[in-house]
């Protein structure tokens, strides 16, 4: 076979700084596959440490029967009214996310939901999610979540609260609602729209604010004030229509709002159809952190935060330079950092060059008036109502931290006598505003939430609050169309949702969440009424007829930019920046067992947060991986340990949020370390003046980059635009071998169902969201820092992050990599008691109570794909926790070996719906666990023998390859190289630091 030529070959990836120096650390993993394994009764994971881990005591085992709610829910495909005990039911509802929302639908089990996908229909999820839509099955069914209402720390219920606030009523009726307040999150919702009009109709004199401690709201102040006027417009971006997208400080792959949607459109100019590139679009990054969204990149270029404005600035005045008029005054003056000008002119004249068919994006932690200048870039590119479109945010209640602050003053300086909080925790999210202290000056606070979280340990009552699984309600997408809320599963707690509080309060009736919602769509709604609330239900979303987009001809009369130089002139030799997790957001999935588990995308962290820094930083400070700093400012302290990450920004550190909980249940207290106390602001901006310090601690921090490593083999196959025309097929060229023949007759697979996967790494975008997925549909255990940090994680599909190129500013590719199912499977071969064998339709299948522990299987696994249950993490599994397990998939026990099953019982299930009407499975008919979560359409799965089928299309490509294919094991997936489309000016190029 030819070997490629010389500029196509010798790319070395490499997953950490461990594996180049070919440390101890990288040896354990790369040599042994799996570390000893101690007797059971020496190891730390006890039984009572394991409880800590997955929950409560078995107690709550009344819940687990069925619990269908009480009013008429629609499902979302036709069925027979009565449910037949075994078989799923389907139901479209929305998930609330701050002033946008989520399609869904989500399967049931007799009254039971067990699993959440995206709603199709849904213009926020299209089909697709993420990994804080799948983990919200657990939260459901989360046992420490609050069980009844509280006041004064004793138990008491609602009759009792409805007398309280009934007596109340008389008081701020007569006042007109002085001293009265309520905090919400934000929100996108007719009814609660409705309801907070009637509130402050009531209560004129109130307060009523949104708050969350990370927000849009730059975003929607930087558009109004390059509109005019005082309305809220939210940016819609048609990721699919765009040919340049420039991202400033913006992870809009991954943790920007509406992110689903953006991977989906973004993904879709990644894929090359009968090999033509034209389709491919071309991303530019500019960022401090290394995001999943940087790793999409052609270009990238690090800079610290703090500078990024300037370059907003940079970037206008090359754009006036080469001839856009961007109608803002003529005193942008030059920006007083000196920015790479290549790299910065080709940007400029791609933009330019794609006029109408080009998106400039800024991230949230982006001020105002740099997102002004970004809207007039985008209008004078001719993006606006092409590539970029704004909605008014009609119903919704957008965060304003001014607004925030000021209620936290009223409360200090006792001017509030009753506050109600909606969901939000601000005693841990606004703790650097010292927000628990201003709780105490109230004279009665009442919290609906969740949990008994830190909000809650201040508040005089606590309103156990319904999961939106248990709900009625309404959303409203960010394009203006609706959707409906209902409930899958009665109330488990009896729990009051915020539309039913919020109505009680304005209104003083107690009214059904079912009727209140109603009432609302009644004048939302035309013709008959009745058809159009099922019809609403059955699809999950509504079209509002009356919503168009915003697409001003002329912007405002433009202001002085030059500010926002100060952002870069603060003397400073270092930066600290604090994000949210891609993991456990904000905080709210702290106690989310799933969630702590999950790696980060980039620094593959897990159970713990981390100061992140780029090696030349990690050099400067001196300290290594673990090593314990102590970082102040002048709000407060914070110690947490160090981890180096290839291509950061240097001279930043970055911090993630979301850790330190105290009340946030027993998988989520004392994880981490909590940053909150840092931020007296309400906002989550930098540090330029802070101190950093090596206390000469160091603390055991657990990644799994080097877990599951096949270093040193070609695993992934990339080339360009100009590669891939020379050479279409440098994929299957990358390795010479010689012809694959086996010594043994193999089986035909010619014949009936055959099952294969593609993977497209053009399209992977490294969320995770595959991951959570297939632990949901699945019933894969968590089994707690202790044993991932002995690379004994059990997540059948792995998310691999490589770097390549220079360890200072690299390139990062993902790839995730399950059980191959392998024609030729070397597990098949050595297993002595045929537990792992090849069914006729092309699985590789596990007879688990045929399975003895010897583990030979996947010492013989090349890929590292096979999960050897060392503990019985099941045995003490919480009766509510197994109401979120999947009745079609067996949960395993100690001593058996587990792997990726092609999701085997959602191929049975169709292979038996087509049995029963006489035909055969149609392509795409049904979809397994990771491919319908992905939100790139990266995983394509089907019948390899149907012609017509797209697995079997995209396998014909000449991109298609098999991962460690030399080895003749025949895998059923294979994967799709990637093909990167750079600027021809800026190949192989890499800008100067910022």
């Amino acid at each position: 076979m030819r070997k490629l030529p010389a500029e196509l070959q010798g790319k070395e990836y490499w997953r950490s700084f461990e594996q180049l120096a070919d440390s101890p650390e990288f040896k354990k993993y790369v040599e042994a596959e799996f570390p000893d394994l101690l007797p059971e009764m020496n190891s730390a994971l006890s039984r009572r440490k394991f409880l800590s881990i997955m929950g409560a005591s078995l107690a709550l085992a009344g819940l687990a029967g069925c619990r269908r709610p009480v009013e008429k829910i629609v499902p979302y495909v036709v069925q027979p009214e009565e449910v037949i005990p075994g078989i799923a039911e389907h139901f479209a509802t929305s998930m609330p996310w701050g002033l946008s929302s989520h399609g869904l639908v989500v399967e049931s089990h007799e009254g039971r939901p067990t699993k959440i996908e995206g709603n199709k229909l849904h213009s926020s999820s299209l089909g697709g999610s993420n990994v804080f839509l799948q983990a919200e099955i657990l939260n459901l069914y989360d046992p420490d979540r609050s069980q009844y209402i509280m006041n004064k720390g004793a138990q008491s219920d609602w009759d009792k609260f409805v007398e309280f606030w009934r007596e109340k009523l008389a008081v701020y009726d007569a006042n007109r609602g002085e001293g009265l307040a309520v905090i919400t999150e934000p929100f996108a919702s007719p009814t609660m729209a409705r309801l907070k009009n009637e509130f402050t109709k009531r209560f004129p004199r109130a307060t009523f604010v949104a708050y969350e401690p990370v927000s849009d709201e730059n975003i929607i102040a930087g558009i109004r004030q390059a509109v005019g006027g005082d309305r809220n417009y939210f940016p819609v971006y048609h990721y699919d229509k765009a040919d340049v997208v420039l991202a400033l400080e913006s992870d809009f792959l991954n943790m920007e709002t509406e992110n689903i949607a953006a991977a989906k459109g973004f993904a879709s100019r990644r894929e090359m159809e009968n090999g033509d590139a034209s389709n491919l679009n071309r991303l530019y990054v500019v960022e401090s952190d290394f995001t999943s969204t940087g790793a999409s990149a052609e270009h990238r270029y690090k800079m610290p935060r703090r500078i990024v404005s300037a370059f907003v600035i940079a970037l206008a005045n090359e754009l006036r330079t080469q001839g856009v008029k961007l109608g803002v005054a003529d005193n942008l003056a030059t920006s007083p950092i000196q920015f790479d000008q290549k790299w910065l002119k080709v940007v400029a004249s791609d933009l330019i060059a794609n006029k109408g068919k080009s998106i400039v994006v800024g991230g949230r932690v982006l001020p105002a008036e740099a997102h002004e200048l970004i809207t007039r870039i985008n209008h004078a590119l001719g993006n606006l109502g092409t590539t970029v479109e704004l909605y008014e945010l009609d119903e919704a209640l957008a965060p304003k931290r001014e607004a925030f602050k000021t209620l936290v003053d009223e409360m200090v300086a006792g001017n509030i006598t009753t506050l109600f909080l909606f969901g939000t925790n601000p005693a841990y999210t606004a703790s650097g505003l010292n927000f628990a202290r201003a709780m105490r000056k109230v004279e009665t606070a009442i919290h609906v939430s969740t949990h008994v979280d830190e909000t809650t340990q201040h508040a005089d009552w606590h309103i156990n609050r319904a999961h939106f699984l248990e709900s009625w309600g309404d959303t409203r997408a960010v394009n203006g169309h609706y959707a409906t809320i209902q409930p899958l599963i009665a109330p488990l707690f009896n729990g009051k949702s915020d539309c039913e509080v919020l109505n009680f309060i304005a209104t003083g009736n107690d009214d059904r969440g079912y009727d209140i919602v109603r009432a609302t769509w009644q004048k939302k709604t035309s013709g008959d009424f009745e058809k159009e609330w099922r019809r609403a239900l059955h699809d999950g979303v509504y079209e509002n007829k009356n919503v168009k987009s915003f697409a001003p001809r002329n912007l405002t009369k433009g202001g002085d930019f030059n500010w926002l130089h100060g952002y870069a002139n603060r003397k400073s030799d270092m930066e600290l920046t604090i994000n949210l997790s891609p993991t456990l957001y904000d905080g709210r999935y702290a106690n989310n067992a799933w969630m702590q588990e999950l790696p980060h995308p980039m620094s593959k962290l897990t159970w713990d947060n981390a100061a992140i820094v780029s090696n030349k930083t990690a050099e400067r400070l001196h300290v290594k991986n673990g090593d314990v700093v102590s970082i102040k400012v002048k709000n407060g302290e914070a110690q947490l340990p160090v981890w180096i990450i290839p291509g950061m920004a240097d001279d930043v550190i970055s911090l993630t949020l979301g850790y330190g909980r105290t009340h946030a249940g027993r998988v989520g207290n004392k994880v981490g370390v909590d940053l909150y106390p840092l931020i007296n602001d309400g906002s989550v901006p930098y540090f330029v003046n802070f101190e950093i310090t090596k206390t000469g601690r160091t603390y055991n921090l657990v990644s799994t980059q080097d877990h599951g490593s096949m270093a040193g083999r070609p695993i992934i196959r990339e080339t360009d635009v100009a590669g891939f025309a020379a050479h279409p097929e440098f994929a299957k060229e990358a390795v010479d071998h010689p012809p694959l023949r086996g010594i043994y007759p193999e089986h035909d697979y010619s014949q009936g169902y055959q099952w294969g996967m593609t993977i497209d790494l053009n399209k992977c975008i490294g969320c995770n969201a595959c991951t959570i997925a297939c632990t949901s549909e699945n019933n894969i255990p968590v089994v707690g820092k202790e044993q991932v940090g002995n690379g004994r994680e059990m997540h059948w599909i792995r998310l691999d992050r490589y770097y390549v190129g220079d360890t200072d500013n690299p390139d990062a590719r993902f790839q995730p990599v399950n059980c191959q199912h392998c024609e030729n499977a070397p597990c098949e071969e050595v297993c002595p008691v045929q537990a792992t064998s090849h069914d006729r339709e092309g699985l590789n299948v596990m007879t688990y109570n045929r399975c003895v522990g010897t583990r030979y299987c996947s010492n013989n696994c090349p890929y590292k794909v096979r999960r050897f249950n060392y503990f019985n993490f099941t045995k003490d599994t919480p009766e509510i926790v197994k109401m979120a397990m999947n009745p079609d998939v067996t949960v395993r026990s100690r001593g058996v070996m587990e792997k990726c099953t092609y999701c085997t019982q959602r191929i049975n299930r169709a292979k038996q719906t087509a049995r029963l009407e006489g035909r055969t499975v149609r392509d795409g008919e049904f979809q397994v666990a990771c491919q319908q979560a992905c939100p790139a359409d990266a995983i394509v799965f089907g019948n390899i023998n149907e012609n017509e089928s797209r697995v079997i299309k995209a396998k014909a490509r000449e991109v298609n390859y098999e991962l460690l294919g030399e080895f003749n094991t025949k895998p059923r997936t294979s994967f799709l190289a990637i093909v990167r489309n750079p600027h021809p000016e800026l190949k192989e190029y890499s800008p100067k630091n910022g």
